[in-house]
């Protein structure tokens, strides 16, 4: 019998990468994901990314390992994300630098995976990820959520005038942001796409005033 395949980039909300910013709900989804601390040009951000990829490409892949999961279809594994706000003891620094970051950053999971298939692909990795950051890995649900959204394309550091045409169409519009964290996409594998080709999707929560 024929499986169903998850076409997530034409049905699912949040992922276009038109360059026009954009208002729209994206709906509860589930998550693998990890927190960290400091600059993510560092070794420990790249270790964190390395534990959750086994996690998304063990179920991804269980039906050529012969696993069998309820309800599965198939699909493209989906991009790496991270939320991104400032340490508590770094929020009246005079200048941000990049270890004063926090952030969160997770791969989303299809809705057919529940946290028992979360957990057992843990189980299934163990032997190929570090244990202690395995651990921190934890599975989630995501409420729903109003946000604002733009591509930015180029490098990371040159967001800011992006964010800067983003948050002028989230004041025309009638809205405003309920946070100072934002979201970030990864719809390019930036280790290995140059920067200056990069897309990225820039989120963030919004309100109507």
């Amino acid at each position: 019998m024929e499986v169903k395949k998850i076409e997530w980039r034409k049905t699912e909300p949040g992922f276009s990468t038109r360059k026009k910013p954009q208002i729209l709900t994206i709906p509860e989804q589930n998550y693998f994901s990890i927190r960290g601390i400091g600059d993510p040009n560092l070794p420990d951000f790249s270790k964190r990314i390395q534990v959750l990829y086994p996690l998304a490409y063990s179920i991804r892949m269980s039906q050529k390992a012969g696993w069998v999961i309820p309800n599965f279809q198939l699909y493209t594994v989906y991009p790496l994300e991270g939320y991104w706000g400032l340490q508590e003891k770094f929020l009246s620094a005079p200048v941000m630098q990049k270890s004063h970051f926090e952030y969160k950053i997770g791969i989303k999971q299809p809705d057919f995976v529940t946290p028992e298939i979360a957990e057992s692909a843990k189980q299934r990795v163990l032997a190929k990820v570090d244990p202690a950051l395995l651990d921190a890995v934890f599975f989630e649900r995501r409420p729903a959520q109003l946000v604002a959204q733009i591509l930015h394309v180029g490098s990371f550091d040159d967001e800011p005038a992006t964010f800067k045409i983003l948050d002028d169409f989230i004041k025309q519009n009638g809205y405003q942001r309920i946070e100072k964290e934002h979201t970030e996409i990864y719809m390019s594998d930036f280790r290995r796409v140059e920067e200056a080709k990069r897309k990225t999707i820039l989120r963030v929560a919004i309100k109507k005033i």
